[in-house]
């Protein structure tokens, strides 16, 4: 076996990559994130024996902040670069040496991890503990991504850096019964909630809540820079430097929803949206002629035929062997000149299409339509709403996402955040009564928006239970980010969730069926049956 990876919804045959990842991950980089993740390991061990002896481990703040970009740098389509991934894990061992330092000047024995023989996760031996510890990393790695969001604008919260630590430390030094690494799953997705409300509270505190927005599908005659991935800071050091330049900026995929906040809308160059979903980038990147700047995950290896390398520049976790990478300095600014000044020499892209879709209904504008809302549900203008949140993937079976959009009733009115929107968010769906059926909270950093506007609806109803509601949760999952949200749902107590196109593969047979059991967790059928189930609910 050359590798074994199953994080992601692509997983082959639904049970683990072992000769080299769907994605297109190599066994090698495979073997260095394995490492990366042993390295996380081992700082978490150290860091809380130290904090368990009342001590402040040394370097903490760069302790955590590596910690968090090593998970982010782990998830799925994030880093390709085997090269950078071997320079932080050189960093991550001389701060692991030096907490043993720390703790050898106070006569404290830190557990050597490498006993352990820890690599990878098929080291952990009986599968029902595995898959819980697993479910439990890929919430954790789906947290920092939210964390590292938060940072970057200036946002902490050493609570959540101490929790992610010390469940490392627990899966690693105890012997965690299956009892108590249930418990650990929900603490997880507890933990994932306030993750959520911090990047929230960070991102609408600097740059406005969302509001209602038409964005432009179009192509203006000017150069162009498209920006990708998911981090609003990256967005805004962008805008301010192609300020005056004549180069246009362009969001990709899942920088969509930037498009939405107030603070961005000054910016006469910030034209559109430019293309769909992560997993159609080659195409895309190809003809939109100029730089492409990839904050986070979501990175497509490039095949043979593409020619964009020389335009393709990385950030933050997310990395490519070949492609220019923006560190930040000691201030945190990026300078991307140069990116800058070859947009300029670049051609205007190709317009791929023409019009106008619409979104920006996070909590706070739901919250601004809540009295038209609830006179529609207490009229039967709007039957139910269906959250059909998530991220999208290559698989064809996902042309259910479409086909299920497309066929429910009128008056049920779609909740949506993360990519999975691309599957519907163009079509022609209409309205009830002024209110779009397709209600867009933006990207799946924001499915915080989603609950909220849950939890508002029980209060505004008086219901005793979230699941006493007129929604039914229809999510699409292909990455980490959608483990936190779904261990986030389930810690909230939100039952009957469909997930697909498939159910995890690292889902053990007996952790589905404690989650299908107890939580009602299921995975899609057909577009009928579904419908189906809608109606009845």
């Amino acid at each position: 076996m050359n590798m074994f990876c199953y994080q992601c919804q692509e997983t082959a045959k639904g049970t683990g990559c072992t000769i080299q990842g769907v994605c297109g991950k190599k066994p090698e980089l495979a073997r260095k994130l394995d490492e990366l993740i042993l390295i996380v390991r081992k700082l978490s061990v150290s860091t809380t024996t130290l904090r368990k002896a009342g001590i402040n481990p040394i370097k903490e703040a760069e302790i955590n902040k590596f910690i968090i970009d090593a998970l982010f740098s782990s998830i799925t389509n994030a880093n390709w670069d085997p090269e950078q991934i071997s320079l932080k894990m050189a960093k991550g061992e001389k701060l692991n040496n030096e907490l043993h330092a720390q703790a050898a000047s106070k006569k404290i024995d830190i557990f050597n991890i490498t006993e352990m023989r820890w690599l990878g996760v098929l080291s952990e031996k009986n599968e029902d503990i595995r898959s819980l510890k697993e479910l439990s990393i890929y919430g954790l790695k789906g947290m920092a991504a939210y964390l590292e969001h938060a940072m970057n604008l200036g946002y902490d919260d050493v609570n959540l850096q101490e929790f992610i630590q010390r469940a490392f430390y627990d899966m690693t030094v105890k012997n965690l019964s299956i009892d108590e690494l249930t418990a650990l799953v929900l603490e997880v997705g507890e933990k994932g909630v306030t993750a959520m409300a911090l990047l929230d509270t960070a991102n609408t505190e600097r740059y406005g809540n969302p509001e209602i927005t038409k964005v432009e599908l179009g192509t203006r005659q000017n150069p162009g820079i498209l920006i990708s991935g998911h981090d609003l800071k990256d967005m805004e050091d962008l805008l301010e430097q192609t300020k005056g330049t004549g180069v246009d900026v362009y969001t990709h995929g899942e920088m969509l929803p930037a498009h939405y906040y107030p603070a961005f809308k000054k910016y006469e160059h910030f034209v559109g949206n430019y293309g769909n979903a992560w997993w159609q980038q080659r195409a895309e990147f190809e003809s939109f002629n100029g730089p492409i700047l990839l904050t986070t995950n979501c990175l497509v290896p490039l095949s043979k035929k593409e020619t964009y390398l020389n335009r393709l520049y990385t950030t933050g976790a997310t990395a490519y062997p070949g492609a220019t990478h923006f560190e930040a300095d000691a201030d945190g600014h990026k300078d991307f000149s140069a990116m800058i000044e070859q947009a300029k020499k670049c051609a205007a892209p190709v317009e791929l299409e023409k019009g106008q879709i619409v979104g920006g209904f996070a909590h706070n504008q739901v919250f601004a339509l809540a009295d038209k809302i609830v006179d529609a549900v207490k009229s039967g203008a709007i039957k139910q709403f269906v959250v059909m949140a998530g991220c999208d993937g290559r698989m064809k079976q996902r042309s259910y996402y479409t086909d299920y959009a497309s066929s429910l009733p009128k008056d049920m009115v779609i909740l949506t955040a993360g990519c999975a929107k691309y599957r519907f968010n163009k079509l022609q769906l209409g309205d009830i009564g002024g209110i779009p059926r397709v209600l867009d909270a933006g990207q799946c950093n924001d499915s915080y928006s989603l609950v909220l506007i849950a939890l508002k609806l029980k209060e505004i109803f008086e219901l005793n239970d979230v699941n006493e509601l007129p929604i039914t949760y229809n999510i699409a999952w292909y990455e980490q980010k959608a483990v936190i949200v779904l261990l986030a749902l389930l810690h909230l107590g939100v039952k009957d969730i469909h997930i697909g196109p498939t159910l995890p593969g690292f889902l053990s047979g007996n952790v589905k069926k404690v989650l299908i059991d107890n939580f009602g967790l299921g995975t899609i059928a057909s577009v009928e049956e579904d419908i189906e189930r809608v109606k009845q609910a």
